[in-house]
């Protein structure tokens, strides 16, 4: 029988080092950095004789998990500690660096925060942008590693180019990273990439409090810890593993199914006809090992289309070591845009705090996808150019690899 995982969070508390005891810490953390027995990291550490927890931080969604996608998170004094809450997700750009006064009378700075498996996932970049200020205040960064829940053996993924550098994507991985959120520490502090869109090394001083029996190729219900959801949109472990591909959805004007029950595995709009889309897709033959395409219809609740019958899809899940959501992803918006070339559109507003770029080149990291989708460019451009970057990938993530 395999051994219970241990994350770093359990592994800081049973083991903690000794450059960390007695020292003024912060916190960057949310809902989901919890033990096995579902115990809150802040409560835990808080409780701590050895320790001086001061100061907490919150990602986006917030530190207990109350926001919506791109809602302001504000400062506050959390109600379970009575510690000083200071918001990563406000109101504008800047507000997601963190000043360096917030870190200068802090020795430590522990981070726990969930990751699933994805570089649009925002918590890296918060995790990233610390690590930049910290660099400045002389602060260590000690990050509670977790598993990666949709393993760390596959990856999927185009190059994330430097004009598309975002808070949805810093480091030039692959969509589907196939890291630890430990692991993407690693590349931010050393530098990551090649030529002009290799990122600068951060340079601070960083610790990684590994994960214990984990093996790369588990997925999150192999692990034996308790699922908690690290965003509200992120229900259950099928939605991470759908999560690269639909994903993409949120650039366009298609329901990506926030607003229902099973967000990212359902997608459509009210002019599509998803057994069409699902014939469609299904003679593209892309992306489609290890899933099954049920046509449906839908009524969010909020969000695109709020109160509106959607037309369109759900994606389940039938064979996860074969899956390749974000390939499925494109195929799903290619055939889209074949079908509906007057009514499928792109976003059209800012996101993620960027009105300058798509949101499409924001997430795929280039124009490539987007030139295919607008009739410029043929599918092979960006299937050559996954292949070209998943070479390289391959090779280049082997020295962040600490499992």
């Amino acid at each position: 029988m395999a051994q219970q995982v241990q994350t770093g969070l359990e592994r800081f508390l049973a083991e903690m080092p000794s450059s960390c005891r007695g020292a003024r810490a912060g916190l960057l953390a949310n809902q989901a950095a919890v033990d096995s027995c579902l115990r809150h990291a802040a409560s835990l550490l808080h409780a701590r004789s050895d320790l001086k927890l001061v100061r907490l931080f919150a990602p986006e969604h917030g530190f207990r998990g109350e926001k919506q996608d791109m809602e302001q998170v504000t400062n506050s004094i959390d109600a379970d500690t009575g510690l000083p809450l200071f918001s990563l997700y406000g109101s504008s750009k800047e507000s997601l660096v963190p000043a360096a006064e917030l870190f200068r009378d802090l020795d430590i700075l522990l981070v726990d925060l969930p990751d699933i498996g994805t570089r649009y996932y925002t918590f890296a970049q918060s995790l990233a942008y610390c690590m930049q200020t910290a660099a400045i205040t002389g602060t260590k960064v000690v990050v509670l590693d977790r598993p990666n829940p949709v393993n760390g053996v596959d990856f999927e993924g185009a190059r994330l180019s430097v004009s598309c550098r975002s808070f949805c994507g810093y480091a030039p991985v692959a969509n589907r990273h196939g890291l630890t959120l430990g692991e993407l520490a690693l590349a931010a502090n050393r530098g990551f990439g090649e030529g002009d869109w290799r990122i600068p090394p951060a340079k601070c001083d960083l610790e990684i409090q590994q994960v214990r029996n984990w093996h790369r190729e588990d997925f999150f219900d192999q692990t034996g810890l308790p699922w908690v959801l690290p965003s509200p949109n992120m229900p259950a472990l099928d939605t991470a593993l759908v999560y690269p591909g639909a994903c993409l959805f949120e650039a366009t004007a298609v329901s990506e199914g926030r607003g229902t029950t099973r967000p990212f595995e359902l997608l459509g709009a009210p002019y599509i006809d998803g057994r069409l889309w699902a014939a469609e897709t299904q003679k593209l033959n892309l992306g489609l090992n290890g899933v099954m395409l049920r046509p449906t219809s839908f009524i969010p609740k909020f969000n695109k289309w709020a109160g509106s019958v959607c037309g369109g899809l759900q994606i389940h899940v039938t064979g996860r070591r074969l899956l390749q959501p974000f390939r499925l992803g494109i195929a799903l918006l290619y055939t889209l845009a074949q079908l509906y070339p007057d009514q499928f559109s792109l976003r059209a507003h800012a996101y993620e705090f960027v009105d300058q770029v798509p949101a499409l080149d924001l997430l795929y990291g280039s124009s490539t996808l987007r030139s295919v989708l607008e009739g410029n460019s043929n599918l092979d451009a960006v299937l050559e150019e996954l292949a070209m970057f998943e070479k390289w990938y391959a090779g280049a993530r082997r020295d962040i690899l600490i499992y």
